[in-house]
């Protein structure tokens, strides 16, 4: 699988979840909801329900955040109303 494939896929390996900062996950502390490119924030906002109640408001605003940058358009009403919080 060629590299470009694969960092556009929402698929990591061990290796590149290693790599990334620490800022490119949508709950930095626990290095959870990787989302360092459009796929990933795409994939983050699917996943948002399974995240921890006590970091969702984070999340959101986080996932909003770099969806903006990536021209993303989230359309969940539940992450957007976990945004304002």
């Amino acid at each position: 699988m060629s590299e470009v494939h694969r960092m556009s896929s929402d698929k990591l390996t061990t290796s590149e979840r290693k790599e990334l900062d620490t800022s490119e996950f949508g709950i930095p502390e626990l290095r959870e909801f990787p989302i360092h490119d459009a796929a990933h924030v795409r994939a983050a906002e699917a996943y948002f329900r399974y995240a921890p109640e006590e970091y969702k408001a984070q999340l959101a605003r986080n996932i909003l955040a770099k969806a903006h940058l990536f021209g993303v358009n989230v359309k969940s009403p539940v992450i957007l109303e976990w945004a304002e919080k």
